[in-house]
């Protein structure tokens, strides 16, 4: 039976999410069968309709190039000529839980991560991933129903209120839920071994 949880808060849109990709998919497979592993959105951006204003866009990509160089996470920056940026991650949270009634939740998200930062694609528009969800294999048609219904968009609404109750507010963050404490756990961009340190240590210590 598992006695804790290691909550991921993230958002598909999150740059840093996506550099820290490598190391989550890695740190996943060695946490111990006495943690178990929940994902929440954060919920970067609120839905919107406008263009991303040049200041805001010169940002991004700043920050784009700042994880480039820093980390060699790799970025496409054909986006900002192809697409219509838009200050708005929600479409994209609200995808990944639609795609969770499918069992499709870590597919999803890494399919709008590589459509957003490999392809070219924009995740802020609802057509983009449904068509994800088509090249899921998911039904494309009962995907959309789902994605847009108000239900899909309470739950996004009900995970980013869990999300600030842990005290998160920036993303990619890791939390450690025990016995009721909810205890923030440090995460390395090159290496598990710190956050497998810091659970450990949490571990031994409520065992005694």
């Amino acid at each position: 039976m598992s006695l804790a949880t290691l909550f991921y808060i993230h958002d598909p849109m999150c740059s840093w999410c996506w550099a820290y990709r490598p190391i989550h998919d890695e740190l996943k497979s060695k946490l111990p069968t006495s943690v178990s592993w929940k994902n929440l959105l954060g919920g970067l951006a609120p839905d919107n309709d406008q263009l991303m204003p040049d200041e805001t866009r010169t940002m991004v990509m700043s920050h784009w190039r700042n994880i480039q160089q820093k980390l060699g996470t790799r970025f496409n920056f054909d986006f900002w000529e192809r697409c219509s940026p838009r200050r708005s991650t929600y479409p994209a949270c609200r995808a990944v839980l639609a795609a969770a009634r499918f069992n499709a939740e870590e597919e999803m998200t890494d399919a709008i991560q590589r459509a957003y930062y490999l392809r070219a694609m924009n995740p802020s528009d609802d057509a983009t991933n449904v068509e994800l969800a088509g090249e899921l294999g998911l039904p494309a048609e009962s995907f959309a129903e789902i994605l847009g219904s108000k239900e899909i968009h309470q739950g996004l609404l009900n995970e980013i209120s869990a999300a600030r109750s842990l005290g998160v507010s920036s993303f990619p963050s890791l939390v450690l839920l025990q016995d009721k404490s909810a205890m923030r756990i440090p995460h390395d961009y090159h290496s598990t071994e710190p956050t497998m340190r810091a659970i450990s240590s949490l571990i031994d210590t409520n065992k005694n």
